[in-house]
């Protein structure tokens, strides 16, 4: 990918559609550095945090199964991006739906790492957090990009 924007517009779209359609998994295979890593920080029943970290094929083998029952679109509403040389981090505020016209059942933020081997950027690691009661989101990262 030529571009930050163009890699981080990717993938959005990638994971995103109506029930039943299958995902472009090879697509959201080639966003990634093949040593790349998603990651889902959020609470557990005891009040803390549990983190799971996965490859991409593990991510894509957890919602497989979910997005062929029901929708899935999310979709960016702010961002905030630092870039030094090679590298950038883009903090993405999102809102997921199950269809685009569904008000969205939750928001959070993914926290993109990304890198540049001179060619192209790639996903080095995302991490997301789903917003909550105990941690919604700040007035800063809902200003649009």
């Amino acid at each position: 990918m030529a571009s930050v924007d163009a890699i981080v517009a990717a993938l959005y779209e990638t994971i995103s559609g109506p029930a039943g359609r299958p995902r472009d998994w090879e697509r959201l295979r080639a966003l990634f550095r093949p040593d790349g890593r998603m990651t889902v920080h959020g609470p557990n029943k005891d009040g803390g945090y549990n983190t799971r970290v996965l490859a991409v094929d593990d991510y894509i083998e957890r919602v497989a199964p979910l997005f062929a029952k029901e929708g899935f679109f999310e979709t960016e509403l702010a961002r905030q991006s630092e870039q030094f040389g090679a590298i950038a981090h883009v903090f993405s505020t999102y809102e997921s739906r199950h269809a685009p016209e569904d008000k969205p059942f939750q928001r959070g933020i993914n926290s993109i790492q990304l890198v540049n081997d001179g060619q192209r950027w790639w996903i080095q690691s995302l991490v997301w957090q789903a917003e909550s009661e105990q941690h919604p989101l700040p007035q800063r990262y809902l200003k649009a990009r």
